[in-house]
């Protein structure tokens, strides 16, 4: 009894100090944000600001199109994320219902391709663009970001197929629905959690990713939010710290607020009761 309640103790000192880990660089983030100048340069920091402030909020928005290019990042992600989404739903549906080799080798590709360094795809992904004509595009950007998140996309959802009893399918099945019928109509509700999940992820990606759209978006007005944020560090690799603190705070909240809507839908158990005992 005592060596279980040591090694939950244990548990629990370890996931605090995880949670710490975690939290720790985003107040300080927050508490940086809202810090005077004199404060930032103070040997003696403190977590709470003294004079709280929020003037680095207005030098940032004065300084940089935080708002212009927060709209970048947003039709890129959601772009991405729907996409991805729409690609990826039948995909794993196929892969998850036909387990044949072909399946089985997609599958293998899928997790071998999440090992490919971004500068390994970078100059393909280039040529491509240009030869389409969507280098500095925000629409080449999101065709980008849907070929990097659906190998993940499709992973996560192929799991969540295979969730689905099949006897919901045979059911409609007998009923006289089709593959699309019975995909549309029956397996995509089910799979509602997996959907927004891998929605989630891939409009998290696609919102804080930073070095595609260096790379491939070069006209001011069309690079997005974690582009524009480097611009708050001068030539000299010197950080506007105040403003750059409160523009990285902005941009952090979409993320968490996303995830704080759709969390339930997330954990919820969507199957519970879907088939008769």
């Amino acid at each position: 009894m005592r060596t279980r309640k040591s090694a939950r103790a244990g548990q629990y000192l370890a996931l605090l100090a995880y949670l710490v880990f975690l939290a720790f660089p985003f107040l300080w983030l927050i508490s940086t944000a809202f810090k005077p100048p004199r404060e930032l340069g103070s040997l003696h920091p403190t977590w709470i600001p003294k004079d709280p402030t929020l003037a680095n909020f207005r030098q940032a928005f004065d300084e940089q199109p935080l708002l212009d290019a927060a709209l970048n990042s947003l039709i890129a992600a959601v772009g991405a994320a729907v996409i991805a989404v729409l690609i990826a739903t039948p995909m794993a549906y196929v892969m998850a219902r036909h387990r044949t080799r072909l399946a089985r080798a997609a599958t293998g590709w899928v997790v071998v391709s999440q090992a490919f360094p971004f500068v390994l795809v970078i100059i393909p992904l280039f040529l491509v663009l240009k030869n389409l004509r969507l280098i500095n595009s925000v629409p080449g950007l999101i065709m980008v970001y849907v070929v990097w998140a659906l190998p993940f996309a499709l992973w996560m959802l192929v799991g969540y197929v295979r969730a689905v009893p099949t006897e919901l399918e045979e059911a409609a099945a007998v009923d006289g629905a089709g593959r699309l019928r019975t995909l549309v109509s029956i397996t995509a509700p089910l799979l509602a959690p997996g959907i927004v999940a891998t929605a989630l992820f891939a409009f998290i990606s696609a919102w804080n990713e930073f070095f595609f759209a260096l790379v491939l978006l070069k006209t001011p007005e069309k690079q997005t939010l974690p582009v524009v944020l480097t611009h708050f560090i001068g030539a000299e690799g010197v950080a506007d710290l105040g403003p750059l603190a409160a523009a990285a705070f902005l941009a952090t909240l979409p993320s968490l607020v996303v995830f704080a809507v759709i969390q339930k839908r997330i954990t919820g158990g969507m199957l519970a009761g879907a088939v008769k005992s």
